[in-house]
């Protein structure tokens, strides 16, 4: 029972129907009851009245008292001698024979006002001198607890059914904003700084109401920080594109008007103006990204056509490391999303393992269906041999920037923006990464995407994706 709804729920309910039951016992209990008084008064005379008549006129005497009594105040009598027989010679009912024989709580007890059949016992001596057992049989009696012969009450009925309601609206009353926040912080994790968890409407002023007014305005906050900071990034890049337009006019002019001395300089200063652009032009693409979601263009793409296009490309660096790219195609996965997108996501993951791995080793890339929550899905796993990722860095490999080596980025050529980029893009696509050491060594990334429903026809799968900028 983990929903908070149904514990206040069921708690206030349970508390509620205790008390409701619990107060009927007390009251039904300790009433006064005027019959019983007077029933309890007149037992010596009903036994004295019955044995006079059996005296005088036999059985049919006693049965004629018996009968009057029952017809004017509606009990029944049954008198048992000293040796437990009725005096009339009557097969009395199982549960008589029982009171008699004292197993049964009378009515005058507590325990007694709650059985389906309520009587009293009384041990007299009559006026022979002889001991009997007086069992008066009471009328079945309605009452708050329990109707006649011992079903449930309608009143019962409606005080738990009525209390069940009362408590759902206030266990509801209470854990609606908890619900709101819940759904809004999701909404915010994944991504969507626009969630709030309050209503225009709502009048509430409690405790409750302040902490979902001030979520919001955390939201808020937190959405002009994201903001800003998307426009900073933004403006940036672009003001650096400019500069770095004229630096390129410049250095070519001096390697027109310098000798063969300048030459290492100023190739160092084009590696460098070179790697800057693309580094701009990967933070544009993030940026793009991340502001793009309602926008791409999404038709149904065959990821085995990505996939070899991706190897394909990717073989030509791995020569030079002695490496190569094999493909293991299982199911033919068609996706729905953006062809320039996801050649993208999957080329950067690619080529960051071709970087990393070994030399001399393979990088293996699969694709096969699964089974995720959200239903079948297509699985991309791409595999290497290299030094893997310490286990703390693991989470932290799809951020902008991030390097577990700075020295090794530096040797590659990465600038930590690739895999960024691929988390980014396979986001907008509803779908998952991951990554993982393997036991044997290296390192593995997994990409799952949501498969499309529906066939595709082969004119709608791009044969050139719309290229992006990779690793």
């Amino acid at each position: 029972m983990r929903s908070l709804f149904v514990r206040i729920f069921l708690s206030y309910w349970v508390a509620q129907a205790l008390f409701f039951v619990l107060a009927i016992l007390v009251a039904s209990a300790m009433r006064p009851s005027r019959e019983i008084a007077n029933l309890q008064a007149q037992q010596s005379k009903f036994l004295a009245e019955a044995l006079q008549a059996s005296q005088t006129g036999g059985d049919n005497a006693t049965w004629r008292y018996l009968r009057g009594i029952h017809d004017t105040q509606h009990i029944r009598l049954y008198i048992f001698d000293e040796q437990g027989k009725d005096i009339l010679s009557r097969k009395p009912p199982e549960w008589i024979i029982r009171a008699e024989g004292g197993s049964m709580h009378p009515a005058d007890t507590f325990w007694g006002r709650f059985r389906q059949f309520q009587f009293l016992r009384n041990n007299l001596t009559g006026p022979d001198g002889h001991r009997y057992v007086l069992i008066t049989e009471l009328p079945p009696e309605e009452h708050a607890l329990m109707g006649p012969h011992g079903f449930p009450g309608l009143g019962l009925l409606i005080g738990i059914v009525s209390s069940g309601l009362v408590c759902y609206i206030l266990a509801l009353y209470l854990t609606s904003p908890v619900q709101r926040l819940r759904e809004a912080a999701q909404k915010l994790a994944s991504g969507d700084l626009t969630a709030r968890a309050g209503s225009a409407q709502s009048r509430r002023h409690d405790e409750m109401a302040e902490l979902v007014r001030d979520f919001d305005r955390m939201a808020e906050r937190l959405q002009g920080l994201v903001d800003g900071q998307k426009r900073l990034l933004t403006d940036i890049s672009h003001e650096l594109r400019s500069p770095l337009a004229r630096l390129t006019v410049a250095l070519e002019l001096a390697r027109q008007r310098s000798g063969s001395d300048a030459t290492s300089a100023l190739d160092r200063i084009d590696r460098e103006s070179t790697r800057l652009n693309e580094m701009i032009q990967k933070l544009l693409t993030i940026v793009r990204l991340e502001s793009a979601e309602e926008s791409i263009r999404k038709v149904q793409v065959h990821l085995e056509q990505i996939i070899n296009e991706v190897a394909r490309d990717a073989s030509f660096e791995a020569q030079n490391r002695h490496c190569d790219v094999d493909v293991a195609i299982v199911d033919d996965c068609i996706v729905s999303g953006d062809p320039g997108l996801l050649h993208s996501a999957i080329e950067n993951v690619v080529r960051n393992a071709i970087r990393y791995t070994q030399e001399g080793t393979s990088v293996q890339v699969r694709l096969e269906q699964g089974q995720g929550r959200r239903g079948e899905e297509a699985v991309v796993r791409v595999t290497d041999s290299g030094p893997g990722v310490p286990e703390d860095s693991i989470d932290k490999l799809f951020e902008p920037f991030y390097r577990i080596d700075d020295a090794r980025g530096r040797q590659t050529g990465g600038v930590g923006l690739g895999l960024a980029i691929t988390q980014r893009a396979v986001s907008l696509h509803s779908g998952t990464i991951r990554a993982a050491n393997r036991p044997q060594g290296g390192l593995m990334v997994e990409i799952r995407l949501p498969l499309a429903t529906v066939g595709v026809p082969e004119s709608m799968t791009p044969q050139t994706p719309t290229p992006v900028p990779t690793r």
